[in-house]
Protein backbone atom coordinates (compact mmCIF):
# COMPACT_ATOMS: atom_id res chain seq x y z
CA UNK A 1 0.00 0.00 0.00
CA UNK A 2 3.04 2.29 0.77
CA UNK A 3 4.68 1.58 -1.79
CA UNK A 4 1.36 2.27 -4.60
CA UNK A 5 1.16 5.45 -2.34
CA UNK A 6 4.47 6.75 -3.72
CA UNK A 7 4.17 5.52 -6.91
CA UNK A 8 1.00 7.93 -7.29
CA UNK A 9 2.27 10.91 -5.04
CA UNK A 10 5.95 11.27 -7.34
CA UNK A 11 3.80 10.29 -10.84
CA UNK A 12 6.22 7.52 -10.94
CA UNK A 13 3.73 5.30 -12.87
CA UNK A 14 4.12 7.75 -16.41
CA UNK A 15 7.95 8.15 -15.39
CA UNK A 16 8.97 4.43 -15.42
CA UNK A 17 6.60 4.04 -18.77
CA UNK A 18 8.87 6.87 -20.20
CA UNK A 19 12.15 5.19 -19.23
CA UNK A 20 11.01 1.94 -20.43
CA UNK A 21 10.19 3.47 -23.59
CA UNK A 22 13.70 4.81 -23.91
CA UNK A 23 15.35 1.68 -22.91
CA UNK A 24 13.52 -0.32 -25.81
CA UNK A 25 14.71 2.43 -28.02
CA UNK A 26 18.39 2.02 -27.60
CA UNK A 27 17.52 -1.35 -27.96
CA UNK A 28 16.56 -0.66 -31.64
CA UNK A 29 13.05 -0.77 -31.41
CA UNK A 30 12.90 2.81 -32.47
CA UNK A 31 9.93 4.65 -33.20
CA UNK A 32 8.58 4.65 -36.87
CA UNK A 33 6.41 7.45 -38.80
CA UNK A 34 3.53 5.70 -38.44
CA UNK A 35 1.21 6.34 -35.52
CA UNK A 36 -2.01 3.94 -34.92
CA UNK A 37 -4.37 5.54 -32.04
CA UNK A 38 -7.19 3.74 -30.45
CA UNK A 39 -9.15 3.73 -27.14
CA UNK A 40 -10.86 1.12 -24.95
CA UNK A 41 -13.13 1.28 -22.10
CA UNK A 42 -12.06 0.12 -18.97
CA UNK A 43 -15.18 -1.33 -16.44
CA UNK A 44 -15.31 0.65 -12.86
CA UNK A 45 -18.04 -1.06 -10.79
CA UNK A 46 -21.46 0.17 -11.23
CA UNK A 47 -23.36 -0.51 -7.84
CA UNK A 48 -24.17 1.75 -5.46
CA UNK A 49 -23.59 -1.16 -2.80
CA UNK A 50 -19.86 0.42 -1.61
CA UNK A 51 -18.86 2.07 1.72
CA UNK A 52 -19.99 5.60 0.19
CA UNK A 53 -23.05 4.59 -1.17
CA UNK A 54 -21.91 5.66 -4.70
CA UNK A 55 -20.56 5.37 -7.72
CA UNK A 56 -16.80 6.81 -8.49
CA UNK A 57 -17.88 10.13 -9.26
CA UNK A 58 -14.75 10.48 -11.67
CA UNK A 59 -16.15 7.64 -13.97
CA UNK A 60 -18.57 7.99 -16.28
CA UNK A 61 -21.29 6.10 -18.37
CA UNK A 62 -21.31 5.76 -22.28
CA UNK A 63 -22.81 3.38 -24.99
CA UNK A 64 -21.03 1.72 -27.42
CA UNK A 65 -23.56 0.00 -30.14
CA UNK A 66 -26.47 -1.06 -27.94
CA UNK A 67 -24.87 -1.80 -24.95
CA UNK A 68 -23.97 0.81 -21.97
CA UNK A 69 -20.75 0.77 -20.24
CA UNK A 70 -19.35 2.88 -16.57
CA UNK A 71 -15.82 3.54 -16.18
CA UNK A 72 -12.54 5.08 -17.80
CA UNK A 73 -11.36 5.10 -21.17
CA UNK A 74 -7.64 4.15 -22.46
CA UNK A 75 -6.80 5.79 -25.29
CA UNK A 76 -3.49 5.17 -27.00
CA UNK A 77 -0.87 5.81 -29.53
CA UNK A 78 0.83 2.81 -30.76
CA UNK A 79 3.84 2.74 -33.64
CA UNK A 80 2.33 1.14 -36.40
CA UNK A 81 5.60 -0.95 -37.19
CA UNK A 82 7.08 -2.61 -33.75
CA UNK A 83 3.29 -2.28 -32.18
CA UNK A 84 5.26 -0.61 -29.72
CA UNK A 85 2.69 1.63 -26.98
CA UNK A 86 4.32 4.90 -27.08
CA UNK A 87 1.72 7.41 -25.70
CA UNK A 88 -1.26 6.60 -22.89
CA UNK A 89 -4.14 9.16 -21.70
CA UNK A 90 -6.86 7.86 -19.47
CA UNK A 91 -10.12 9.90 -19.47
CA UNK A 92 -13.77 9.16 -18.42
CA UNK A 93 -15.41 6.48 -20.62
CA UNK A 94 -18.01 9.62 -22.57
CA UNK A 95 -14.98 11.07 -23.90
CA UNK A 96 -14.53 11.20 -26.98
CA UNK A 97 -11.53 9.20 -28.58
CA UNK A 98 -10.86 12.19 -30.79
CA UNK A 99 -10.75 14.43 -28.14
CA UNK A 100 -7.55 13.59 -26.80
CA UNK A 101 -6.16 12.66 -30.30
CA UNK A 102 -2.96 15.01 -30.41
CA UNK A 103 -2.10 14.01 -26.72
CA UNK A 104 -1.36 10.52 -28.59
CA UNK A 105 1.42 11.74 -31.73
CA UNK A 106 4.64 12.04 -30.83
CA UNK A 107 5.01 14.86 -33.40
CA UNK A 108 7.57 13.21 -36.25
CA UNK A 109 4.70 10.98 -37.99
CA UNK A 110 4.13 11.25 -41.98
CA UNK A 111 1.01 8.71 -41.00
CA UNK A 112 -1.68 8.56 -38.47
CA UNK A 113 -4.43 5.43 -38.90
CA UNK A 114 -7.32 5.11 -36.66
CA UNK A 115 -11.28 4.32 -36.95
CA UNK A 116 -13.55 6.19 -38.02
CA UNK A 117 -13.92 7.81 -34.12
CA UNK A 118 -11.72 9.83 -35.59
CA UNK A 119 -12.59 11.25 -38.83
CA UNK A 120 -12.61 14.29 -39.32
CA UNK A 121 -9.19 15.88 -37.13
CA UNK A 122 -6.81 16.61 -39.71
CA UNK A 123 -6.06 20.46 -38.45
CA UNK A 124 -5.52 18.47 -35.29
CA UNK A 125 -3.32 16.05 -36.54
CA UNK A 126 -1.11 18.62 -38.64
CA UNK A 127 -0.96 21.06 -35.32
CA UNK A 128 0.62 17.75 -33.50
CA UNK A 129 2.40 16.62 -36.28
CA UNK A 130 3.09 18.80 -39.75
CA UNK A 131 4.40 16.17 -42.00
CA UNK A 132 1.45 13.98 -40.90
CA UNK A 133 -0.87 12.56 -43.15
CA UNK A 134 -4.42 11.37 -42.28
CA UNK A 135 -5.19 7.89 -42.55
CA UNK A 136 -7.62 7.44 -40.53
CA UNK A 137 -10.62 5.53 -41.46
CA UNK A 138 -13.53 7.82 -43.54
CA UNK A 139 -17.21 6.91 -43.46
CA UNK A 140 -18.53 4.43 -46.13
CA UNK A 141 -22.29 5.16 -45.95
CA UNK A 142 -24.32 8.30 -46.85
CA UNK A 143 -27.84 8.47 -46.50
CA UNK A 144 -28.56 4.55 -47.03
CA UNK A 145 -25.60 4.64 -50.27
CA UNK A 146 -22.60 3.05 -49.52
CA UNK A 147 -18.96 3.87 -51.37
CA UNK A 148 -17.45 1.00 -52.18
CA UNK A 149 -14.20 2.88 -53.00
CA UNK A 150 -14.34 4.23 -49.45
CA UNK A 151 -15.33 0.73 -47.98
CA UNK A 152 -11.47 -0.78 -50.17
CA UNK A 153 -10.08 2.07 -49.08
CA UNK A 154 -10.45 1.43 -45.18
CA UNK A 155 -9.71 -2.07 -45.85
CA UNK A 156 -6.56 -1.00 -46.80
CA UNK A 157 -5.93 0.72 -43.79
CA UNK A 158 -7.54 -1.32 -41.47
CA UNK A 159 -4.73 -4.13 -42.12
CA UNK A 160 -2.50 -1.63 -40.69
CA UNK A 161 -4.87 -0.26 -38.02
CA UNK A 162 -5.69 -3.47 -36.82
CA UNK A 163 -2.21 -4.30 -35.06
CA UNK A 164 -2.91 -1.75 -32.06
CA UNK A 165 -5.59 -4.69 -31.10
CA UNK A 166 -2.65 -6.64 -30.51
CA UNK A 167 -1.26 -3.71 -27.96
CA UNK A 168 -4.64 -3.51 -26.22
CA UNK A 169 -4.71 -7.14 -26.29
CA UNK A 170 -1.65 -7.64 -24.08
CA UNK A 171 -3.07 -4.98 -21.71
CA UNK A 172 -5.99 -6.43 -21.13
CA UNK A 173 -5.63 -10.39 -21.33
CA UNK A 174 -2.18 -10.81 -20.71
CA UNK A 175 -2.27 -8.54 -17.86
CA UNK A 176 -5.55 -8.45 -16.73
CA UNK A 177 -6.59 -4.94 -17.09
CA UNK A 178 -10.12 -5.23 -17.91
CA UNK A 179 -11.38 -3.88 -15.00
CA UNK A 180 -10.31 -0.79 -12.70
CA UNK A 181 -8.70 -1.48 -9.64
CA UNK A 182 -9.25 1.69 -7.32
CA UNK A 183 -11.42 4.75 -7.13
CA UNK A 184 -10.68 7.74 -9.07
CA UNK A 185 -8.58 8.41 -12.65
CA UNK A 186 -5.46 9.59 -11.73
CA UNK A 187 -4.51 5.66 -9.12
CA UNK A 188 -6.02 3.58 -12.09
CA UNK A 189 -4.09 6.15 -14.81
CA UNK A 190 -0.78 5.29 -13.11
CA UNK A 191 -1.54 1.66 -12.59
CA UNK A 192 -2.38 2.09 -16.70
CA UNK A 193 1.61 3.55 -17.36
CA UNK A 194 3.02 0.78 -15.76
CA UNK A 195 0.44 -1.82 -17.49
CA UNK A 196 1.67 -0.32 -20.29
CA UNK A 197 5.29 -0.40 -19.67
CA UNK A 198 4.93 -3.90 -19.07
CA UNK A 199 2.86 -4.85 -22.31
CA UNK A 200 5.70 -3.04 -24.28
CA UNK A 201 8.56 -5.60 -23.21
CA UNK A 202 6.27 -8.25 -23.29
CA UNK A 203 5.86 -7.35 -27.00
CA UNK A 204 9.89 -6.74 -27.17
CA UNK A 205 10.43 -9.83 -25.63
CA UNK A 206 12.01 -11.83 -28.43
CA UNK A 207 13.99 -8.89 -29.98
CA UNK A 208 15.16 -8.39 -26.27
CA UNK A 209 16.43 -11.70 -26.06
CA UNK A 210 18.36 -11.55 -29.48
CA UNK A 211 20.19 -8.36 -28.22
CA UNK A 212 21.55 -10.28 -25.13
CA UNK A 213 22.78 -13.08 -26.50
CA UNK A 214 26.28 -13.30 -26.68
Amino acid sequence: MRFRHLLEKNDLGKKIFEEVGKVLQKKGLSLSKGTIVDATIISAPSSTKNKDGQRDPEMHQTRKGKQWYFGMKAHVGVDSKSKMIHSVVVTPANTADSKVMDQLLHGQETRVYGDQAYVGQREKIRAKAPKARDFTNRRCKWKGIVDMATVAKNGRKSSIRSRVEHSIGVIKRVFGFTKVRYRGLAKNANRLFVTAALANIFMARTTLAGAVRP
